[in-house]
């Protein structure tokens, strides 16, 4: 994992041009980390159409009672209403 991250979550997201694109939410260890950083490290480690199109910063994600990161709720953030 890229130093500087306390969590991570993937999704897939809705994209006009492709269908679905790579978004990463991050929650941050080091505050002095950027989306750029992310993605260059991201390059370095995986093929191009997993290189995430979008990286948002949170203070913490979602999570149920047990611990577990709910994907399907941030997924939901991205649909049209």
């Amino acid at each position: 994992m890229l130093p500087g991250v306390k969590e991570v979550c993937v999704v897939g997201i809705p994209d006009e041009k492709s269908g679905e694109a790579v978004k990463v939410y991050l929650v941050k260890k080091d505050t002095s980390l950027t989306a750029e950083a992310v993605i260059a490290h991201c390059r370095v480690y995986l093929s191009a159409y997993k290189i995430p199109k979008h990286v948002e910063f949170r203070k913490t994600l979602p999570k149920s009672a047990i611990g577990k990161i709910l994907r399907r709720k941030l997924k939901e953030e991205q649909q049209p209403r």
